[in-house]
């Protein structure tokens, strides 16, 4: 609790009090401490709001953490949104990964949430043992099934001194790469906004920690890896228009992009007008005012 006090302190130098500020509970089950720990935890953020420096608080814990006592300690101290570590709704993936849960216990959960009036996060995974492309997919289905209001997207890392470092080693697991794992969540980004849900984070937050030297033992860590994900989505959804176009004799094609989408258009590198020549298109990118991007091709004289 008193660390809680500490960080507090340093962040109420920098921030503006303000209804939109919110104090958020990572890096851990929240829940699932004991149930006096969080009402200690809860004291210095209850001052907060009471003060108006903050307007909402939000944590991350498991889905088997959730029921109807802890839920009533949430509401007590104006939590208002709550996401769940549920990795995989595939069983068999939850069971290798040692999880402890079931997809049964994430149904549940985010009933009992949304019966309570909490907005619901799920956290999910790619690249966990036992887990294929088909699998993940069927998650991120069963995912929008169950209408989260937002989701976070991780691909799995290997880290030092864990178990699945072992496994690594032992030559039994190995880690999607960078593009194979940018691949899933790109597919698993255009069905959660196709279906109005928010994807709010892509990948884990280089801070420190995660970056100390040799932490990361293996993996598809990339600093940039949210935007390689965004641009490999802007590719997918143009790809088929761009074809399209070609097979009609009209391949030289005008990208209209808005300015602040331009650097995912292009893709890293260029990488994906690079793809797009490949295929036998002329690109010419055009900045434009508008809000989407839209194609334009010429005929081949």
């Amino acid at each position: 609790a008193e660390a809680v006090r500490q960080q507090i302190e340093k962040y109420l130098q920098w921030i503006k009090p303000g209804k939109e500020n919110e104090a958020a509970f990572y890096g851990g089950s929240f829940t699932g401490l004991d149930m006096d720990l969080q009402e200690e935890l809860f004291k210095p953020v209850d001052k907060l709001l009471q003060e108006g420096i903050i307007g909402s608080v939000r944590l991350s814990t498991r889905p088997d953490y959730i029921d109807e006592e802890r839920l009533a300690l949430l509401k007590k101290h104006n939590v208002s949104t709550v996401e769940l570590g549920v990795q995989s709704l595939d069983d068999r993936v939850l069971e290798q990964a040692g999880r402890g849960h079931n997809a049964a216990s994430v149904v549940k959960a985010v009933e009992l949430l949304r019966a309570h009036g909490f907005k619901t996060g799920l956290q999910l995974m790619c690249g966990m043992p036992g887990q294929t492309a088909a699998s993940f997919m069927a998650t991120v289905a069963e995912s929008i099934a169950l209408k989260p209001d937002m989701v976070r997207l991780y691909p799995l890392l290997v880290i030092k001194d864990t178990p699945l470092e072992e496994t690594y080693r032992s030559g039994k697991f190995t880690p999607l790469g960078v593009e194979a794992a940018a691949e899933l969540c790109a597919a698993a980004l255009q069905k959660f906004t196709g279906n109005g849900i928010n994807v709010i984070r892509i990948g884990l937050q280089p801070d420190d920690e995660l970056c100390s030297p040799g932490n990361i033992v293996a993996g598809p860590f990339h600093p940039a890896f949210g935007e390689i994900v965004k641009s490999m989505a802007v590719r997918n959804e143009l790809t088929p228009q761009i074809m399209a176009l070609v097979n009609a004799g009209r391949s030289k094609i005008k990208i209209y992009v808005p300015q602040n989408m331009e650097s995912k258009l292009r893709g890293q590198h260029n990488s994906n007008i690079k793809c797009w020549q490949k295929m036998g298109a002329c690109i010419e990118v055009i900045k434009t005012k508008n809000t989407s991007i839209y194609l334009e091709g010429e005929n081949n004289e």
